[in-house]
């Protein structure tokens, strides 16, 4: 919405809107002649990452991001898991094995949307450098994850066994963070892409153009490696 200099408002959804409701955006914004509103409308989550899109584009047309100006902070509080429309059932947000919130726990089996999970990110001017998750260490309350990830008993067990198994034994508390190194030195470096800092940096066909690869393979090798290929 377009709020002009002779007080009007005007905006590509007028016939959706009427002048008072157009009014209200305007008063809700506090705009004034010269501003212009912009409005994404949607799923939650898509919209957000529209929005944050967005953001990043407006910051650079008008000059508000410095490249030689650092700004980090720890992202918290993400989601446990996430609904997918196509499969109907909840994935993991970070992975299987990320333990929520101790405080949380209680509503995977009432709102399981609900639960934070116990997750960080740093970033640095808007752009992750790195991840990372304190790891679910109890047999029960891992079993309670898969089943809300949609495994049975019997598929749960099948595919992670050995992890169930060996929290019988007693895994402590663990957790970690990994970091992109090689996005960190294009923040640093005041660079667009982690292509120009990468050591061998693929193509847009995913070849490595400076070591030939992929390259054919030699048969002796596939033998070796009791690899048989079918062409």
């Amino acid at each position: 919405m377009r709020h002009n200099e002779d007080g009007s408002l005007k905006s590509s959804v007028d016939k959706f809107y009427n002048e008072e409701e157009l009014k209200r955006w305007s008063e809700t914004c506090q705009t004034e002649p010269g501003d212009l509103v912009l409005v994404m409308a949607g799923g939650k989550d898509k919209v957000r990452k529209q929005l944050s899109e967005l953001r990043l584009e407006m910051g650079t047309r008008l000059g508000l991001r410095n490249k030689d100006s650092f700004a980090a902070l720890w992202v918290l509080d993400f989601p446990l898991l996430e609904w997918d429309e196509e499969t109907e059932r909840y994935h993991a947000m970070h992975h299987p094995f990320t333990s929520p919130k101790p405080e949380d726990i209680a509503m995977l089996d009432t709102n399981p949307g609900e639960v934070r999970a116990n997750a960080y990110d740093m970033v640095v001017n808007g752009t992750e450098i790195g991840g990372g998750s304190i790891r679910i260490h109890d047999r029960t309350l891992q079993a309670l994850m898969f089943k809300h990830l949609g495994f049975s008993a019997e598929e749960a067990q099948k595919q992670f066994g050995f992890l169930m198994d060996a929290f019988e034994f007693g895994a402590p508390p663990h957790g970690g963070i990994a970091f992109g190194f090689d996005r960190l030195c294009s923040i640093f470096a005041g660079l667009d892409s982690i292509r120009d800092v990468i050591a061998f940096p693929k193509n847009n066909s995913g070849r490595d153009v400076m070591i030939d690869s992929p390259s054919t393979i030699d048969e002796k090798q596939l033998k070796e490696l009791k690899i048989k290929t079918d062409l």
